[in-house]
């Protein structure tokens, strides 16, 4: 029985390490298990949120369907100026909603994972409003072929004071499904990405829904205290059970 160097360190991460050889290629079935990882990772791109299912799954919670000016995914792909950008009915429709102080506005977006949103946004949502009691909730929005700056206008339409919006992730090799939290103070059009915070890697082997929440929710009474989020705002939570690579501003 050989002794292979690389089973230790392949416990300790799910990158792809040590993989060994066959020839001058790699052994056919790692090849196999990078090529399922690609195809997981195109579906996750290109696939299409039920938000029917969505807005069922998040009920008696009211929520209210938009979509971006990106007609299709074709379009949302290379265009990421239009998914951040409400479609004009979409933008009409908000603006009907009756105005009230809301705190808080969450938008679920589906991004460049559907089954990131369509796992893990209902119950994220439910665990966020758990550790909210007393806060003014707007309708949760669920927004079709949608990017992270789309919040800014929901935000502003609605007139929160603040913005929570998850969406679905940049697919890897390793996670296909999942799910980011990015939060805004007082959204408004032409809000930097400096502006934000973010928390990142929701997923069965990454933060889980209780330790996404608390961070979640001590950003957002953060916010609302200090009046900023951005690179103003600091992570410094204590016994969040999150590690700092989870909590980050973005820039993209």
């Amino acid at each position: 029985m050989s002794f292979d160097p690389w089973e230790t360190l392949r416990k300790a991460t799910r990158a792809r390490i040590g993989l060994g050889r066959a020839g001058d290629g790699l052994p056919t079935a790692e090849l196999l298990k990078f090529q399922l990882a690609h195809a997981r990772a195109r579906d996750a791109v290109h696939g299409r949120v039920d938000f029917a299912a969505l807005a069922a799954d998040l009920a008696p919670l009211p929520t209210l369907k938009v979509k971006s000016q990106a007609t299709d995914r074709a379009i949302y792909l290379r265009r990421p100026d239009l998914g951040r950008r409400l479609h004009p009915d979409s933008a009409a429709l908000l603006a009907k909603v009756p105005p009230q102080p809301w705190d808080i506005v969450f938008v679920v977006a589906d991004g460049l994972s559907a089954g990131a949103v369509q796992t893990h946004a209902a119950p994220m949502i439910r665990a966020c409003l758990e550790r909210l009691p007393g806060w003014r909730v707007a309708p949760i929005v669920l927004a079709e072929q949608a990017r992270v700056a789309l919040g800014d206008e929901v935000g502003d339409l609605l007139g929160a004071q603040l913005c929570l919006l998850l969406v679905g992730e940049r697919p890897g090799l390793s996670v296909p499904d999942s799910l980011g939290i990015y939060m805004t103070y007082r959204p408004r059009l032409g809000r930097r990405d400096s502006e934000r915070n973010c928390l990142s890697n929701i997923h069965a082997d990454g933060m889980n829904y209780t330790s996404a929440a608390d961070k979640a929710v001590w950003l957002a009474r953060e916010a609302v205290r200090l009046r900023l989020t951005g690179v103003e705002l600091k992570e410094n939570a204590p016994n969040a059970g999150v590690s700092a690579r989870d909590v980050k501003t973005i820039d993209q």
